[in-house]
């Protein structure tokens, strides 16, 4: 772990445990937490420090929409619409911050 950023190595490293942990592939183990995501009405920032993980394990854009139908009779409609602004908004900071990269 650098001692420049703890707490994203840190929740990098359960990531990493919880998918070597389980019986579920990577995929998998990531849609649910995209699930579970939505469950909690997480806000932007757990999608994001989520989105590099679910897309090395091949998640796309429709399984993102899929998740979000599978769970919404369960979840309702105000998590999923809450869920999608979120979505949205972790796409925006990762566009800011790639482009901020390529900039600089």
């Amino acid at each position: 772990m650098t001692t420049a950023t703890p707490v994203l190595d840190t929740l990098t490293e359960i990531t990493t445990a919880s998918i070597e942990h389980s019986h579920l592939g990577p995929r998998e183990t990531m849609l649910a937490r995209i699930a579970a995501l939505v469950a909690v009405d997480a806000p932007p920032a757990s999608y994001l420090a989520n989105a590099s993980t679910a897309m090395e394990s091949g998640i796309t854009e429709e399984d993102i929409e899929d998740v979000l139908v599978a769970v919404a009779p369960v979840v309702g409609t105000a998590k999923i619409v809450s869920a999608s602004g979120n979505l949205m908004r972790a796409l925006g900071f990762a566009i800011a911050a790639t482009e901020e990269d390529i900039e600089g």
